[in-house]
């Protein structure tokens, strides 16, 4: 009965843009071992048994809220599942998000200077990390998005986003600059490596992995200055950067702001616009807006 609902339960999740492979995994692995213990439904004690298998308590508390929010969805339809406790193994986990580092255009230019620059001269090597990093500060794409690209998903000045983190194909539309850039790019890149079909392959003309790009993104910011509030530079930066800047160029207008933040929330391939607020964060220019709109209302008048 428990292994049904898990099915249940995994499919749903599924069908809302979830992966849900490992936590998959784990579930089943709870309805099996609860089974074996003859529960028809979820019990505190099996839960809280199962989840103390693990090593750790970071672990064992992950374990403990994944059987949580299955009992939660489990019991709308049959309240014969228990609900087990929370922060069982660890205390409950802060939703702080470390502040992401917010690169001026300078920051930006000093970043695709030093790519360029990079050895062995004369290799693609240098026109690939360029290019990656500015394809990322101009579109806000994720990084493993870039390196899926294959050269059939850029045309006619967009690009086709396949496979994203939420399983769903979006096309986005690129700057005449950035197209010009991407175009001078492949030139180099399909003289260099006449074989692959990913857009970012590496000096051997491979795909370019992620673990190269993190390292060497490590090489070409080392000794940068850390940001406001400490924050340091991050290929994930970017993405934030490109969200923030594009909410400084919104027109005026709360209808306006609106509209804008619902076209990035699809540009960026989010789900819902709330999961574009986490990218949005103060900068000088959106604080002096702020304040703009806000004066009024503190002067007596209204906004």
């Amino acid at each position: 009965m428990l292994t049904a609902a898990v099915n249940e339960y995994v499919a749903l999740r599924r069908s809302l843009g979830a992966k849900f492979v490992d936590e998959a995994e784990s579930l089943r692995s709870y309805a099996k071992f609860a089974a074996a213990r003859g529960d028809k439904h979820v019990r505190t004690g099996g839960a809280l048994e199962w989840a103390a298998m693990a090593t750790t308590a970071s672990s064992r508390e992950n374990r403990l809220r994944l059987v949580v929010a299955f009992a939660m969805h489990a019991r709308a339809e049959d309240p014969r599942h228990d609900l087990p406790p929370r922060n069982v193994f660890a205390r409950a986990r802060s939703r702080y998000r470390r502040p992401p580092y917010i690169y001026t255009p300078e920051a930006v230019g000093t970043l695709l200077a030093a790519a360029a620059r990079l050895a062995p001269a004369g290799s693609v090597r240098p026109d690939t990390y360029c290019t990656l990093f500015g394809l990322l500060a101009c579109t806000g794409l994720r990084v493993s998005e870039a390196l899926r690209l294959h050269l059939g998903d850029f045309s006619d000045g967009s690009l086709v986003i396949r496979g994203t983190k939420f399983g769903k194909t979006r096309l986005v539309p690129l700057h005449p600059t950035a197209t010009e850039a991407l175009t001078r790019y492949l030139a180099r890149r399909n003289a260099a490596c006449p074989v692959d079909d990913h857009i970012f392959v590496s000096s051997r003309g491979n795909p370019l992995k992620y673990k190269y790009v993190y390292r060497t993104f490590l090489g070409l910011v080392a000794g940068w200055s850390a940001g406001p509030n400490r924050s340091r530079p991050t290929i994930h930066g970017l993405r934030h950067s490109f969200a923030v800047r594009s909410l400084e160029d919104s027109p005026t207008g709360r209808d306006h702001v609106g509209w804008h933040l619902r076209a990035l929330s699809t540009y960026l391939g989010h789900v819902s616009v709330a999961s574009t607020y986490w990218y949005l964060r103060s900068t000088p220019q959106l604080m002096r807006d702020l304040a703009d709109v806000c004066a009024p209302t503190f002067e007596g008048g209204t906004p």
